[in-house]
This record gives C-alpha cells, sequence and structure tokens, in this order.
C-alpha cells in the first residue's frame, strides 16, 4: 500500500493552502526530475519505519524496522529538492532522513544513551495521549523556527526511538529538546524554506500555534 495519514493530508491542504498529492515508493523509484517537475514542494513525512542503516556505515541493532524502498526514493529526492530549491519540510523520519541524505548519522535507540530522555510514545493509549505535549523544546533565538512562530520555546508531542548523531552539513539548530536532542534543524544556505522537524506538528495542527506557523511558512514558500 502507499498511503499518508490524514493528519498530512489536512494539514497540507488547511494549513499549507496546498494541494497534496502522494508520491509513491515504488519497487523501481520514481524518475526524481519527474517529480520535481510535478510539485511546488516536497513533505517527508513520519513512518514506523526506519532509514537502513547501510546508509550511514552501521548494522542494524534489534527492534529497527527498516524501509529500503522508502530510501530508494526520498533519499535521492531530498539531495535533488535542496539542490534545485523546492521548499521541503522534513517530519519525524523525514527529519532522520534529511540528516543521512546529506551524509551523517542517527542514533538507534536514543533512550540507552546516557543522559537522553525515553523520546518513545506510550505503548497502548488513545492517539490524544500518544500525541500529547512529552516535552519541551529551547528554540534557537533569530533561526527560521523562531523567525516563523515568535517563540523562544514551546511543547511538542514525541514519537520516535531514532535521532540524529552526527549533524549533517550545513544543518543549524533550530531546536533541542531538555536532554539535548537535535529536535528542529534549517539549512544555511538555502535557497528557500527548508525545515525539519523530529515531533509530529500535523496533528491537530490548528490547535498548536508552533505548527501552525510551521504550515504556513511551508504554504507561502510553495
Amino acid at each position: 500500500m502507499h498511503e499518508a495519514n490524514d493528519e498530512y493530508i489536512i494539514a497540507i491542504r488547511d494549513g499549507a493552502g496546498a494541494l497534496p498529492l502522494l508520491i509513491p515508493s515504488t519497487d523501481a523509484p520514481l524518475d526524481i526530475a519527474a517529480v520535481l517537475s510535478a510539485v511546488d514542494g516536497l513533505l517527508f513525512t513520519g513512518s514506523p519505519s526506519n532509514v537502513a542503516l547501510s546508509h550511514y556505515g552501521t548494522t542494524a541493532r534489534p527492534g529497527t524496522e527498516m524501509d529500503e524502498r522508502r530510501d530508494a526514493t526520498t533519499l535521492p529526492l531530498l539531495r535533488a529538492a535542496i539542490t534545485a530549491g523546492r521548499p521541503l519540510l522534513a517530519i519525524c523520519r523525514g527529519f532522520q532522513e534529511l540528516n543521512v541524505a546529506l551524509g551523517c548519522s542517527l542514533h538507534q535507540h536514543v533512550h540507552e544513551i546516557p543522559g537522553r530522555l525515553d523520546h518513545r510514545e506510550p505503548d497502548d493509549m488513545p492517539l490524544e495521549v500518544e500525541y500529547g505535549p512529552a516535552h519541551a523544546i529551547a528554540i534557537t533565538p533569530n533561526g527560521l523556527l523562531a523567525r516563523l512562530c515568535g517563540l523562544a520555546d514551546a511543547n511538542v508531542n514525541s514519537l520516535h526511538h531514532q535521532g540524529i548523531d552526527r549533524l549533517g552539513p550545513g544543518l543549524r539548530i533550530e531546536a533541542t529538546a531538555p536532554d539535548g536532542q537535535i529536535e528542529a534543524v534549517s539549512l544555511d544556505g538555502a535557497k528557500v524554506f527548508l525545515l525539519g522537524v523530529q515531533w509530529h506538528p500535523e496533528w491537530q495542527f490548528a490547535r498548536a500555534p508552533l505548527s501552525s506557523a510551521i504550515f504556513a511558512g511551508f504554504g507561502r514558500a510553495l
């Protein structure tokens, strides 16, 4: 199946004011130039799966679900979109894909690192709890995210067990969790809007000023 959660569709339609189209990850990846010629911008969504570890030179640990078919589409598409100057919003897995596409690595299990929070969602809970506020973030002053939302901090949800380890070249930290884990990035010298966030702003985006600002900013760039 090729699918996207309804929350992404609604946030693009209503929050960004754009027409949402799904780009499938097929057995033979779609032509990247053809994709870029057909769209004004790209949203890289979250997923239960993770980027294959071969892309950053390590081996899989237990509990690491991968989707190499998605990798074959998203990683080249991210690089091409940056080169072509397409507006780009990367969420959760997409945020991690962005870092790997630029040649750097991820922590497989953030909760196993001494001093780090457990960033995973609670088990067997209603969606309102699973996607509810989990921890604060400190927003980097004068960065892209701060300019979008006008906030110095916010509370965000947390539904991931992987996270950025070595930061990709040119990426700028836009927000961090209380444990120091990177939560948002932009790209120095980006031609247009480029933002990656580790949390899920698409969830009930209209209720949160930070989430609304992210999708509105993405929409203005399209």
